[in-house]
């Protein structure tokens, strides 16, 4: 037992060794991963590489799971944080803690946020990961429905095909928002991270120097949107 259990530590930090060094490669090459490299730079033949990762795509999946579940984690310790009362500081921490992670983390940003890496699909495993933080905005707003704040309008009607999709979506995360507030719920999420990335990637360069400034008065712009 004691040598099964040193050989499954090794193993975890080996791991865990390949997926630093790899998050390195992401700063300089992009997603364009080579286990050849990774194992260059670890120290060790390449196909040693592959008693961890059976391919590029395998250690992909992963880095997308560490980067997801980070981002998830940040958004649940910072809108915790805030009384369970104050919908609109909630939601502002959600979208602080996804903007200071990604700011923080850019090039793992760009790995799942960014451009689809050719040739690459993730497996359905890394839904669970990447709606961690959605899933937070979604009780924010499930919050907002039950306490009587976020009312349906009678005059507010979606699209049908729209209210078909926005009505699927509610029974899996909010079943007592109305469908028209989770619509705008779903593009406040949107704009959230159209905003983030115009500033990772540096679109807002020599126009949008307060960005903090302007960054809180987008969301706050949101949130009145949302109706928190």
């Amino acid at each position: 037992m004691k040598a099964a259990s040193i050989r499954a530590r090794v193993r975890a930090e080996m791991t865990d060794e390949i997926k630093k060094i790899a998050r390195r490669h992401l700063a300089t090459e992009g997603a364009n991963l080579s286990l050849r490299a990774v194992a260059r730079d670890l120290g060790i033949v390449s196909s040693a590489i592959y008693r961890y990762f059976a391919s590029r795509d395998e250690l992909l999946t992963a880095l997308i799971l560490d980067a997801y579940n980070a981002i998830g984690a940040a958004v649940e310790e910072r809108e915790r944080a805030v009384a369970r009362t104050d919908l609109e500081g909630r939601w502002m921490a959600v979208c602080h803690a996804v903007r200071d992670w990604a700011l923080a983390h850019p090039h793992e940003y760009a790995l799942v946020y960014g451009s689809p890496v050719p040739g690459y699909h993730a497996p359905t495993d890394t839904v669970a990961a990447a709606t961690r933080a959605v899933t937070v905005l979604a009780g924010v707003l499930q919050d907002g429905a039950t306490s009587g704040v976020l009312r349906d309008q009678a005059d507010e009607k979606l699209p049908a095909g729209v209210a078909t999709d926005v009505a699927r979506l509610a029974a899996t995360i909010a079943p007592d928002v109305p469908p028209p507030i989770l619509a705008r719920g779903l593009a406040a999420w949107v704009q959230l991270f159209g905003l983030i990335n115009f500033e990772v990637f540096g679109q807002l360069n020599n126009t949008i120097e307060h960005r903090d400034a302007f960054f809180t008065y987008q969301m706050r712009a949101q949130a009145a949107l949302i109706g928190l």
